[in-house]
Order: structure tokens, then sequence, then C-alpha cells
């Protein structure tokens, strides 16, 4: 059962992550510059207005968020105050790519990706940042760096470069943030939805949002495809799983670009949407920066 938790009206809904300390749900709308906090109890929703671009947020160990922004990643030391930058601004003067979807590892790094525009140009790029503000290059060649998550026990990385397709798994080293090399995980049919968004369950199972595929899929740690939940939404495009007992998942959508047609099939397109889980989520480390 499926249902509207916010009739957000989002552009481009993106990065929802669970703050247990909180019990509050961040996620952000890229399009139209905000980052929002909402009480999943109420539907309460606070807003920050940015002044471009916010690709992804996540919370800090020690308080605060880190984002991901038009050129590069920024800290936000309270809620309210402004961004500042944090670590090199690598997209700065690349006017065609911001950054996109990210998670934080279990040493409390950043892995952040870019997004480009000219897709006849896979020069888009998977960073990974340290709370030292050290940014390194991980995976390039990409369009759309997406679906970053880790296995419970953090020694697989998951990946997609949303155009393909296509899920990857990669061997990591938890300790040192090496990548080894990457495997097929998952290969979606051309046509019906691509992999953007996802998170991994207590199970290590991988949960996919499916952008123009109406659906979340359930993915078993072998690739198998274990559940489907269908969405009224046709771009879902992340999914997170908190709530009081780790077993709400909550997916972001978006509203952008639909046709009027479009928009009548789907009047809640950018909601936000809550489902219940059997299989609890993880506990989402904070960045230690």
């Amino acid at each position: 059962m499926v249902d509207l938790l916010l009739d957000a009206g989002a552009l481009l809904g993106e990065s929802p992550r669970w703050h247990a300390a909180e019990a509050r749900l961040y996620w952000v709308d890229i399009d139209a510059h905000r980052i929002h906090r909402t009480d999943p109890e109420t539907g309460a929703t606070e807003t920050m207005q940015l002044g471009g671009p916010v690709g992804c947020v996540a919370p800090r160990a020690g308080g605060g968020l880190i984002v991901g922004l038009k050129d590069g990643c920024a800290l936000i030391d309270a809620w309210g105050e402004a961004p500042r930058p944090f670590g090199p601004q690598m997209l700065a003067g690349i006017a065609e790519q911001r950054c996109n979807d990210a998670c934080v590892d279990g040493a409390g790094r950043f892995w952040v990706g870019s997004v480009t525009s000219d897709k006849a140009n896979p020069a888009a790029t998977l960073y990974r940042l340290a709370p030292d503000g050290t940014l390194t290059a991980m995976l390039g060649g990409l369009t759309t760096s997406n679906g970053a998550a880790f296995s419970p026990d953090g020694r697989t990385f998951y990946h997609a470069d949303t155009p393909t397709h296509a899920l990857r798994a990669y061997a990591v080293d938890p300790a040192t943030g090496a990548l080894g090399e990457g495997r097929p995980f998952h290969q979606f049919e051309m046509g019906k939805g691509r992999p953007d968004g996802g998170t991994v369950d207590a199970e290590g199972c991988y949960w996919s949002a499916l952008w123009d595929g109406w659906r979340v899929v359930r993915l078993s740690p072998t690739g198998e495809l274990v559940q489907t939940v269908e969405l009224p939404v046709q771009r879902p495009s992340m999914i997170a799983i908190g709530g009081a007992d780790m077993k709400t998942a909550f997916v972001t959508s978006a509203g952008k670009t639909l046709t009027d047609e479009e928009r009548r099939d789907q009047p809640h397109a950018g909601g936000l949407f809550t489902f219940r889980v059997d299989v609890p989520g993880l506990a989402q480390p904070g960045f230690g920066g």
C-alpha cells in the first residue's frame, strides 16, 4: 500500500535521507534549488531556499549537512545557514555539469557523482570526498552518476550510469575506500524504466527507483528481482528507508517536463511517497567532515 506523504509538487525531488536523531526526512528539489526537512508523522515540512541547484544532501556526523551543488560540495553548519564550499570545486567552470546522486560510506566519506547535460560527451565522474576535504576521482566516462549505495558490510559498492539501464557492483576496501573491478549486477530492460537513486536494506538487498518506470524494485544480493512496488507516478527518483522502526520506505519523484495529458494521469507527480517494508533499512552514517 503506497501512501502520498506530501503532495510536494517537486520539479525534481531527490536524495531522501533519514535522520534518525531528528526523526526527519531530508530531501531536495534539485531544479527548485531547495532542501526540505519533513516530519513523516505530520507531513510538516521546512524548506531552505538556495541560490542554485542542489543535487544531494546528507547529514554530518557532528551536526549540519553536506550538500552537492553546481560547482562542488559545501557544508551547512545549521539549518537555515548558507552553504560554505568544502573541498575542491571540481565542477566550477563546467557549465554542463552539476553534482547529482551521493551517499556516505562507513568511514564517513562522501561519494558524490556528477551529471552532464551533454549526453554525447560522457564526461561525468564519481568522486570520493574525504572528511579532510581530499577529493578523489573514482569512476569516469559517465553521463548520469546515480544509485550509489553500500552493502551492509561495506565491501560492495553499487552504482548506475542511468542511461545504460544497468546497475554495477564493485568490490571496495572499507578501510581505504579503494574500488576494485566492477561487475554487472542487474540489467533493466530498455524502455521500461532506468535505475535512478537506490538504497540497501539490512538483508543486503538493493532497492532501486526506476525513472520513467512507475515503480521501485528490490533486488537480492545476487541481483535477482525479488519485489516490485508500483507507484502512481512515472518518475520515482530515489528511495530511502527510515522511520522509528526503520521499516518505512520514502520515495521522491519528479514532476517537471510532463505534458498536460501526463499530468492528468499522475496528479501527484513530484510528491513524496511512503510504503511499509518487511526488512528494515540500514542506519546511514554521517559525513565525517
